[in-house]
């Protein structure tokens, strides 16, 4: 019914035009192209809603049929900064992977330090002694979630009396250690006591984050009998990991250090199974690895399975819907973090009818052979060299690709297009929990980048569009093309955030009358969508107030970080700009604007030219909104607006309300998170000036 009500408004908008010379004809067309692209754009959303599939796993069964024989089990964690990634945060999110319900033996954690940083590694070092206490304390308990101060901070202080004797020894351990970890980083630096381990001697022939030798420690080794836990088990193997970086060498960003780190553990590990993980994000049931098996394992559709998705975040509607439309087709994106894949799939091995299950056999790891640490260490090295890649088809064919602002998703996109499938599953339980933007230039930095790198392999040669085609399902294909298009979104939008609040204000009708039998397939397009939008929402675990926040940052998306993508990716495209930077979303927020956020006050604190955009737009409807109101009141023409102009009347109240917290930056606010002045300043002339000339010289 939507879709007829879609087709009804191109037939008024095509039957409608203005003649030659009559005031709105171009504007007129401009709506046109803008609804043509809406109703072309919903449909592309709807291939996520025809085929949802939701999966269950029998973990028991995983047990029952295999027992220990399972696959080894790799995990990636990936850091590059210690000041925006405190090292606290990414040795809870290492300690909780480690100590995961799964087979120590065969299970290797690794930790990718593209800062080379002395304080991660120290952080990582200490991790490595408490987890000998904190492992055992786990699986005794049955502690969940297994990051210690996640779960630290879940348990009731003022129960104590039902908890085990063990838990205030651990949380003495855990908080000398956090102690100690964050001394260090308020000194700057490691005391020389500190400095006496023979890690610490890697950094001889350090010059600076961009200029190092290769620093690998492996602070565990799982195969060494004396690595046990104070209960006498085996301890999962841990180790440490800083590329080498010179100058004149590209690292390609978290693509490049994702790479070695496939090469680095199939030296160390050759576990068959490999999880990445942002270091934000830790994990949050211990029976994922059990999980993601399932899937793997499984003896119909195992053997076609690459990658498995146990993603969860606040992108509600794509983890809750989407994410479950896509698995109908053969599965959704590769997003990043929390993805299980086959390690021979990352290394470009096509998919055949003929590869059958290959884990029934527990195969054993490479190093099965004589060799210490520190030769094992050496060899490992060269595997995380800035030459290794030379005349290699790393970042091509092999590993995750080089050259896009997502690797992941561009990755993903080439493993299915190889014949392999992906499954999306989302436990009750979340797999991964982790830190979200606290600041509205944090949310919008991070879209940019994501609408860039999607827009960006939409007009590559692994297009979803062309190169996709016949290789994957045509559901996948729309599905890819909805998030690739995401930046193309900002043409439309902006057209209709801005042009028929600029008519209104000169009283020249956009829309049909409230008499006219056209007014109804506008009315109901947009109610029905609207109800269907808030009943998914509140489907999918939200609350009213919550879509209405969706709402907004839907809108500011698509006119500030879209645009900018859009921008960017058509002037990289002419040769006129060359490609940005990976820029890291910030995981930690200073006391007063965590405060704001936890009080749903929008922060404007810092400056960007998103916000000088967003501001302008606001200020050009409320300008809008405030004139028309004036010329009603003064000239009695209240009913006129009723019945002529009441779609454009609503549609700019709308974008007046959507936008009180931005007015309330510009004007209201004295704290450090209202809108900088200059921006304020700037926005009010560019919007006075647009409203004004408008008025006095369009025709």
């Amino acid at each position: 019914s939507i879709f007829v009500g879609i087709c009804l408004i191109w037939s008024y908008r095509v039957s409608h035009v203005p003649r030659d010379g009559e005031d709105g004809r171009l504007v007129w067309i401009g709506l046109l192209a803008a609804e043509l692209w809406f109703g072309f754009y919903w449909f592309l959303t709807q291939a996520h809603r025809w085929n949802l599939v939701y999966r269950q796993t029998f973990k028991d069964r995983l047990s029952h049929r295999y027992g220990n024989e399972l696959p080894g089990v790799d995990i990636f964690v990936c850091t590059a900064d210690p000041v925006i990634e405190p090292p606290m945060m990414v040795i809870n999110t290492v300690l909780s992977v480690m100590a995961y319900d799964y087979p120590p033996e065969k299970l290797s954690v690794y930790l990718s330090d593209d800062a080379g940083s002395q304080l991660t590694f120290y952080a990582l070092l200490e991790a490595s002694q408490f987890a000998k206490y904190w492992i055992p304390f786990c699986k005794k308990f049955n502690v969940e979630p297994r990051s210690p101060a996640a779960y630290l901070d879940s348990i009731s202080i003022s129960d104590d009396s039902k908890q085990p004797k063990e838990l205030a020894t651990i949380k003495k351990l855990y908080e000398d250690m956090k102690n100690q970890v964050e001394n260090v980083a308020k000194l700057g630096r490691l005391p020389e006591v500190h400095l006496r381990h023979k890690g610490f001697s890697e950094w001889d022939s350090y010059s600076s984050r961009h200029d190092h030798d290769t620093i690998l420690q492996i602070l565990i080794d799982g195969k060494d009998p004396n690595a046990k836990d104070s209960e006498g088990c085996v301890l999962p193997t841990l180790v440490y990991v800083a590329r080498e970086k010179r100058q004149q060498y590209f690292h390609n960003f978290k693509a490049g250090a994702m790479n070695a780190m496939i090469r680095v553990s199939s030296a160390i590990s050759n576990g068959q199974i490999v999880l990445n993980v942002d270091c934000d994000m830790y994990s949050n049931n211990s029976l994922a690895v059990r999980d993601a098996l399932c899937f793997f394992m499984d003896e119909k559709k195992g053997h076609e399975i690459a990658y498995n998705e146990l993603y969860s975040s606040s992108l509600r509607v794509i983890s809750q819907v989407e994410f479950h439309g896509l698995d109908g087709y053969g599965g959704p994106l590769y997003i990043g973090t929390g993805c299980f894949h086959r390690r021979d799939t990352l290394c470009g091995r096509q998919f055949s009818r003929e590869i059958h299950n290959e884990f029934k056999i527990d195969i054993p790891r490479d190093r099965e052979r004589e060799e210490t640490t520190a030769v094992l260490e050496e060899k490992s090295k060269v595997l995380a060299s800035c030459t290794y890649e030379n005349n290699t088809e790393w970042g091509k064919e092999m590993g995750l690709k080089y050259g896009c602002p997502v690797e992941d998703v561009i990755t993903g996109l080439s493993i299915q297009c190889r014949g392999w499938k992906s499954v999306y599953y989302n436990p009750e339980r979340k797999a991964f929990l982790g830190v979200a933007p606290t600041t509205l230039a944090q949310i919008l930095v991070q879209h940019k980048r994501w609408s860039e790198g999607d827009f960006q392999i939409l007009l590559s040669k692994y297009s979803p569009a062309w190169f996709a085609n016949g290789k994957i399902s045509l559901g996948l294909q729309l599905g890819y093309c909805c998030y690739c298009l995401w930046a193309t979104n900002c043409l439309a939008v902006l057209y209709y955030s801005i042009v028929p609040s600029l008519y209104l204000l000169r009283g020249i009708p956009l829309f049909p009358e409230l008499s006219s039998p056209w007014f109804f397939p506008f009315a109901y397009v947009v109610i029905s969508n609207y109800m269907y939008s808030l009943a998914e929402y509140l489907w999918s675990g939200g609350t009213v107030l919550g879509w209405w926040n969706d709402q907004r940052i839907w809108l500011y998306k698509r006119t500030s970080s879209y645009l900018l993508g859009f921008i960017n990716i058509i002037a990289k495209s002419l040769g006129l700009l060359s490609d940005s930077a990976f820029v890291i979303t910030a995981k930690v927020s200073k006391q007063e604007v965590y405060r704001r956020y936890v009080k749903e006050i929008m922060e404007f604190g810092d400056s960007s030219p998103m916000f000088t955009a967003l501001a302008t737009i606001a200020l050009i409807n409320l300008v809008c909104l405030i004139g028309l109101m004036k010329k009603a009141i003064v000239n009695e023409g209240i009913p006129i607006i009723y019945e002529t102009m009441l779609l454009q009347f609503v549609l700019c109240s709308i974008l007046v309300l959507i936008n009180w917290p931005l007015y309330q930056g510009l004007f209201f606010r004295k704290d450090n998170g209202k809108m900088p002045n200059y921006i304020a300043i700037k926005s009010i002339v560019l919007a006075v000036s647009s409203c004004t000339c408008f008025t006095l010289f369009s025709t």
